[in-house]
């Protein structure tokens, strides 16, 4: 096929009314519905279910058995007009799921772009996720959890409803995560959950300075390996460290907790 064309194989489900951009291919047992808007270039390649009221970027790839825009799992809804919308580039591999909103918030589940979600993951309704993040196997959101950019969620870790994790944070596998995690951070475990430190590997993947990163470990020690309570450990965070973007990000984040964030360990700090 040509870059202008749209390939629909003859075994696949495409309502008349669904919007498909060229260069969309779909491939045998998908099912398309009336009120999906594809954008060029992006990939169904077998047996992916696409619903609801759900806008799809550009040069994504659907492996077998991703459903996308269903109904959210809430007892309240009652079919309203709510929707998906995900961006550009990202890849959903099999199995995964990402269900349209509630009326609950803004009607609206969002995913940015370049988002990689491997085998088995969730993404629930009304949740916004950044983009260049990493869900491995089994990673499930609950509804209305915020995802910066960035991070990284393991393999069959929860995060539960209205929780925050902050940019380039790196969840580790198996986790349990119920109030929000700092950006930047390492946490890992369940019961509890603790923050590990700083996720330095992440960060010096992703360009940070070696000088960046050494002001951002003195922040946190302040916060999170310092005696003082979170008042006070704002307070040196301001009169310690010049304004900056990080300094800002981790104030601001910190101030705007509604759920209380994940604190650190009782084991020593692994800097790396």
């Amino acid at each position: 096929m040509s870059g202008n064309e749209v390939y629909v194989h003859p075994a696949a489900s495409l309502h008349p009314d669904a919007k498909l951009e060229a260069g969309v291919w779909v491939g045998p047992g998908c099912v398309v519905g009336p009120r999906v808007t594809v954008r060029k270039n992006t990939r169904l390649e077998s047996h992916v279910v696409i619903g609801g009221w759900t806008e799809i970027g550009s040069d994504c790839r659907f492996s077998p058995f991703a459903a996308v825009g269903g109904e959210p799992q809430d007892i309240d809804y009652k079919g309203e007009e709510t929707r998906v919308v995900i961006g550009d580039r990202n890849v959903f591999r099999e199995f995964v799921t990402v269900h349209r909103a509630t009326t609950k918030q803004d009607r609206l589940t969002r995913i940015g772009d370049d988002n990689y979600f491997m085998a088995y993951s969730h993404v629930a309704h009304d949740c916004l996720v950044g983009n260049r993040t990493i869900f491995l196997h089994g990673a499930t959101l609950g509804g209305h959890v915020t995802v910066g950019d960035f991070a990284t969620v393991g393999a069959l870790s929860a995060v539960h409803q209205f929780c925050r994790l902050g940019r380039f944070s790196f969840i580790g596998g198996g986790s349990i995560i119920t109030q929000d995690v700092l950006a930047f951070t390492r946490v890992v475990g369940q019961r509890p959950t603790r923050v590990l430190g700083l996720n330095v590997i992440g960060l010096r993947r992703n360009g940070f300075s070696d000088a960046r990163i050494a002001a951002l470990k003195g922040m946190f020690k302040i916060f999170f390996f310092s005696d003082l309570n979170t008042r006070q450990a704002l307070e040196r965070l301001q009169a310690d460290f010049p304004e900056g973007e990080d300094r800002d990000e981790i104030i601001r984040f910190i101030e705007s907790s509604k759920r209380g964030l994940i604190k650190k360990s009782t084991e020593s700090w692994d800097q790396e």
